[in-house]
């Protein structure tokens, strides 16, 4: 009998139909935008998108230890296992504030199983994870063996990105602001990947919307592996016409088992700002 559950955090902007998984409990982060804090889910995501097109800033703040006891720990007291899936320590400290939360409820719980993975993903492709160790668990895999499956194919999932407005990479440093400007006189479009680290390293660059999103799909031909035997995820910051369009160039050419679209939440979303879109997959190395 299985006698765990799985958590992960809101970063892995997971469709709606996760939420309802018995096994699968997701947690909120928070964002505040306009003076005004929200948890992550309670605003409309088009609403926030159109704050952010509006010149709104949004900043977002990472889970504590606290945040994490308090919602685990009675779960541990009822005596269920723990596998724990946390957003990249390349991008944000929660993943470091689940190790202190697990470490603790270990030494208060050592009769229980407790096991944390730091995933080094970022949206979907945390999600890509996440499905991945569902998968598993409904497999009938035991939580060590579930967790040695994620720490040995998290660093194979490929994380490709396009953004379509530069200014929200250079409010978070991943380009001067002078290279900003000069891009979006341009019209050039950065592809980005996460790397070994968990971090959001620019690769390439293209001029024009159509050809980034192009480049994604180009990216993964290059590094798809056994695509028939994958569910292929693709997130979006409020642009699903351009999600639909890489959908498309998918199915012309690969017979995969199903292309999962789902928006950026609002707490990734502050960061990667509307017109993100992001392509995830399993290849031989990210």
């Amino acid at each position: 009998m299985k006698n765990y559950l799985i958590f992960t955090d809101s970063t892995a902007d997971l469709p709606m139909e996760y939420f309802q998984l018995p096994m699968l409990k997701i947690i909120p982060l928070s964002f505040m935008i306009d003076g005004k804090q929200y948890i992550d889910g309670d605003l409309d995501t088009k609403e926030f998108y159109d704050k952010l097109r509006a010149g709104g800033t949004s900043t977002t703040s990472q889970l504590n230890p606290e945040q994490y006891l308090s919602i685990i720990e009675p779960h541990v007291r009822d005596g269920k296992d723990i596998l724990v899936i946390a957003f990249s320590s390349g991008l944000s400290g929660t993943a470091n504030s689940m190790r202190i939360a697990l470490e603790e409820l270990q030494e208060q719980y050592p009769e229980r199983k407790i096991f944390g993975v730091d995933s080094l993903c970022a949206s979907l492709g945390e999600g890509l994870l996440v499905h991945l160790a569902v998968e598993a668990y409904n497999a009938g895999k035991s939580i060590a063996e579930n967790f040695q499956m994620l720490e040995d194919t998290k660093l194979k999932i490929c994380h490709w990105f396009t953004v379509e407005d530069l200014h929200h990479l250079r409010r978070g440093g991943r380009l001067s602001g002078f290279s900003a400007f000069i891009g979006s006189v341009l019209k050039v479009k950065p592809v980005l990947h996460l790397n070994d680290e968990g971090k959001l390293i620019p690769r390439k660059k293209t001029i024009g919307r159509k050809k980034s999103i192009e480049k994604l799909f180009e990216q993964m031909e290059k590094t798809i592996i056994n695509p028939e035997e994958q569910v292929i995820f693709i997130s979006h910051g409020d642009c699903l016409d351009d999600a639909n369009y890489l959908k498309n160039l998918i199915l012309e050419k690969y017979k995969v088992k199903d292309v999962v679209i789902n928006g950026i939440g609002t707490v990734i979303g502050s960061h990667s700002g509307p017109g993100t879109l992001a392509l995830f997959y399993l290849g031989a190395s990210r």
